[in-house]
């Protein structure tokens, strides 16, 4: 997914949601309505969200160091991690809290009814562009993998934390919908909490599944199967090469993958055979996987029982 693509799906889903959170608040203040209050956090939350996502951006283009020789690409991964807790506490705790007041002390609405109602239906079609823009964005990327793979699986934490967050909007929309309409029907002011409370309740669910996701990625992911198969296939199809003893791939951030592959070289080859075939084994890697910048290849004599004791104590080897 390229970087252009992400910061254009973060910058529609940040201007629908500052001119909805405008909207809410003040249908907020006309009417009282607790749903509406939660919608309006809940925008205003988005919308820190997002210049998060842009300032992450920002800060992982930084040049690499002698205190951080391998860049800041990880710092999107942080930023994303810190868009989850913010979308926890402040969009969802704040739901929960504002639910339950409202249930416990409920208060019909009864000035401006309409109001809600037209924000409401406004803040979807606004909230639906965005969506569309990030789906769209995706799709350049994502090709045949599944939406929940994608999410899942996606090395860039954009576009998935914008695709939940605009997916989850439109739900809490038709949920502050259902609670508003309720509402004004019986002039029972709980149906409001509860439609506030669910908001709460999918909002933290949110908040934890991008959670979940942004740990893995600040662990440290390697490249997927399909980057690692085209990896494997440019190292081997060179000269001198005998086979792959083990090999190695960690994200050090969504544009830059490192590389740590351990070769195996015939006897009797010299040094500056073997330093010229690694030299054109890092150039077959970039071409094959271009964010593959960082290489490391270590060349060596193959013996079966090494190759055994290492597959035991690191990863599975990659063998031809």
């Amino acid at each position: 997914m390229s970087a252009e693509g992400g910061t254009k799906a973060i910058v529609a889903a940040l201007s629908a949601n500052l001119g909805i959170a405008a909207t809410k608040f003040v249908a907020w203040a006309l009417t009282g309505s607790s749903s509406m209050l939660a919608e309006a956090i809940h925008s205003v939350a988005d919308s820190g969200n997002q210049l998060l996502l842009l300032v992450g951006g920002k800060q992982s283009q930084k040049k690499a160091t002698t205190e951080h020789p391998f860049g800041y690409g990880r710092e999107r991964y942080i930023y994303a991690f810190i868009v989850s807790i913010v979308l926890f506490s402040v969009g969802g705790l704040f739901a929960l809290y504002e639910g339950w007041h409202k249930i416990q002390d409920p208060h019909p609405i009864e000035n401006n009814a309409w109001v809600p109602v037209a924000v409401l239906v406004v803040a979807i079609a606004l909230e639906s562009y965005s969506f569309y823009t990030a789906i769209k964005e995706s799709n350049h990327t994502r090709g045949k993998t599944s939406w929940v793979d994608f999410v899942r699986r996606a090395k860039a934490p954009e576009l998935p934390v914008v695709l939940l967050e605009d997916a989850g909007a439109l739900v809490g929309l038709v949920l502050a919908l259902f609670g508003v309409g309720l509402t004004l029907l019986t002039g029972d002011g709980v149906w409001d909490g509860i439609g506030t409370g669910a908001i709460g309740v999918l909002l933290v669910a949110i908040a934890a599944i991008l959670a979940v996701e942004t740990k893995s990625l600040l662990i440290g992911e390697g490249a997927n199967p399909e980057a690692l198969d085209r990896i494997e296939k440019a190292v081997l199809a060179g000269e001198g090469i005998e086979r792959i003893i083990h090999m190695k791939t960690l994200h050090l951030g969504p544009d830059e993958l490192l590389v740590a592959v351990k070769i195996a070289v015939p006897r009797t080859e010299t040094a500056e055979e073997v330093a010229r075939h690694i030299d054109e084994t890092e150039v077959r890697i970039r071409e094959a996987v271009p964010i593959a910048r960082v290489i490391y290849i270590e060349p060596d004599i193959y013996r079966k029982r090494e190759a055994a004791e290492q597959a035991v104590s690191s990863a599975p080897p990659v063998t031809a």
